[in-house]
């Protein structure tokens, strides 16, 4: 009887002790990181196990603090449409400016005598 208290004992001792370090070894490894990373006013993500800075949205999209998506949205199509629009105007005038110049040298080459 007294080997089984014995052994009994040693097998609760060792449970003991394989509890105690896993719950240090999780101390460690997930909270006290989780901790360090929440002080410094960052994200942690526990799955991955990683401390991120977050990034303000409008500094990737370019669009103004406030506005929505589809706000912004529309007033890029509006601006897209505009420069568009501005694009085949300035080409049109553009080839009529190209055609003027090429008209208006034919005409100073047939003007300009023969030698």
């Amino acid at each position: 009887m007294n080997r089984m208290i014995d052994r009994l004992k040693l097998v609760f001792m060792g449970l003991f002790a394989l509890g105690a370090v896993g719950v240090w070894a999780y101390q460690i490894m997930w909270v006290r990181p989780a901790k360090q990373c929440e002080a410094q006013e960052r994200w942690w993500d526990a799955s991955t196990r990683t401390c991120a800075t977050p990034i303000y949205i409008p500094d990737i999209t370019g669009r103004p603090e406030g506005m929505s998506r589809r706000e912004w949205s529309e007033l890029q199509a509006a601006r897209k449409v505009e420069a568009e629009r501005l694009g085949a105007i300035a080409a049109a005038e553009q080839a009529r400016a190209t055609e003027e110049a090429q008209k208006a040298a034919a005409a100073k080459a047939a003007a300009k005598p023969a030698q």
